[in-house]
């Protein structure tokens, strides 16, 4: 399986300013959310993005892609029918190929020298199946996720066959439903914000929304399952950490996570060092340069 192709989906109302917000990525350059997640694509050998977004902003995200605006693509959401609908509207820009998609207001920070992306899109490649990656989480902030059940594969401690996905569910509901033998007790596999995608999923999305009443949304999570259903489906354990930048003080965690891990590292921690001194000594004088 060869994946070509990359959807971001930023056209949430909550989600749609996210994307602009910039940073100092790992190399110490100041860079927009939109284009570290594009270039996190591209260095997984994707060779086009599309990004799906709010009517309107198709106009006002080129301008914060910087030198990598010639390898995207943008698609509006015209009605505000949910993430799975999204993801949907980059139907025509997929076709018939496996893409990876990667959610607008998310950051990802590998624990080692392989992106997070092309770790994902390498595994994906290898098994030629769709694979989401997911990493383990606690009951108690399971309710903000989509959760998968299956099991572990024999002979891969990081790869799990997919047979269930729930979106946000209760601990009653994933004690039921979702445990997984060899997760430790009080902890389910949670999606870490990335998937490679075939395109059965596309197919079972336009269902999806042909079905929806008024005022219904298409949710992806309840589309994973039924794509479950129909063909081999995995989940790849991740190590590495990711940011919601959407969330309190999200995007301050994502830029001291991005800091820490780069080039500007040892600066970072003695300017860290100095103000966590201050502030306990309860000095507050101006920060020198």
């Amino acid at each position: 399986m060869v994946i070509k192709k990359a959807v971001i989906t930023a056209a949430g109302k909550d989600q749609r300013k996210l994307p602009l917000q910039t940073l100092i990525d790992r190399d110490g350059v100041q860079r927009s959310v939109l284009e570290i997640l594009v270039r996190e694509a591209l260095d997984a050998g994707i060779e086009e993005v599309c990004v799906v977004v709010h009517p309107g902003d198709e106009h006002t995200y080129p301008g914060v892609l910087g030198a990598e605006d010639r390898k995207v693509h943008f698609t509006v959401q015209e009605e505000s029918l949910g993430y799975g609908h999204a993801l949907y509207c980059a139907r025509p820009f997929t076709g018939e190929d496996a893409f990876l998609h990667l959610v607008g207001d998310h950051l990802y920070i590998s624990q080692g020298d392989t992106g997070c992306a092309r770790h994902l899109v390498a595994v994906a490649a290898q098994e030629g199946c769709a694979i989401s990656a997911v990493h383990p989480v606690r009951e108690s902030i399971m309710p903000h996720y989509g959760v998968i059940g299956g099991q572990r594969m024999m002979g891969r401690g990081d790869l799990y066959t997919i047979d269930k996905v729930m979106e946000k569910p209760t601990p009653t509901e994933a004690e039921l439903q979702l445990m997984i033998p060899g997760i430790r007790a009080g902890h389910y596999l949670c999606f870490f914000g990335m998937h490679v995608l075939t395109p059965l999923i596309m197919d079972i999305l336009e269902e999806s929304i042909r079905r929806l009443e008024p005022g219904q949304k298409a949710n992806l999570s309840s589309s994973l399952n039924e794509l479950a259903r129909r063909e081999q489906y995995l989940g790849l354990e991740k190590k590495d950490l990711r940011y919601d930048v959407g969330t309190k003080y999200g995007l301050l965690k994502a830029q001291i996570a991005l800091a820490l891990s780069g080039r500007d590292r040892e600066q970072v921690l003695s300017e860290l060092l100095e103000l966590f001194a201050s502030k306990a000594s309860g000095h507050t004088g101006t920060a020198q340069s």
